[in-house]
């Protein structure tokens, strides 16, 4: 496995990754059928506002930066310590992603392995998350790294 650490994002990281994340999280909506285009961005928008009402302060959150040993920058993660549904012990990974131009090459399972540890070295005895049922590549990375599935939603379209 590819060497990797996390670190915390800086003040600028954390606003540049909040604008990408608020945009990728629109399209998903979108994808999945759950918004229509046209309010994606401001309902995403508001949805972050209603998890970080303190911004990068808000407690019991942890935004890292994914770095190789050159201490390049690679990848982001957001956990939260506290669990949205109040599971005891659970962490939660709201968020994951490897830059485009380093995919392909092992990181994703690294910078999930790192934000384990993160997780664990701050009290966390489990760690959950959602993913989109269309993400098959992110399905695969999950499955194939421990995660089982709790969980389940699913959708049928009915034609009118």
């Amino acid at each position: 496995m590819t060497e990797l650490s996390v670190r915390a994002m800086s003040p600028e990281e954390f606003d540049s990754w909040q604008d990408a994340l608020t945009a990728e999280y629109a399209r998903e909506h979108v994808s999945a059928g759950n918004w229509a285009p046209e309010e994606a961005l401001d309902r995403a928008r508001e949805a972050n506002a209603v998890l970080l009402p303190q911004g990068m302060a808000t407690p019991g959150m942890l935004f890292l930066l994914g770095v190789l040993a050159d201490g390049s920058p690679v990848g982001r993660l957001w956990i939260s310590l506290t669990h949205p549904r109040g599971l005891v012990g659970c962490a939660y990974l709201y968020d994951i992603e490897v830059a485009a131009e380093h995919r392909g090459r092992g990181l994703g399972r690294a910078l999930l392995a790192a934000g384990e540890r993160a997780a664990r070295e701050h009290g966390a005895q489990a760690l959950e998350l959602n993913v989109f049922g269309a993400n098959e590549t992110a399905r695969r990375l999950y499955e194939t790294s421990g995660y089982r599935v709790v969980t389940q939603q699913m959708r049928k379209d009915l034609p009118a």
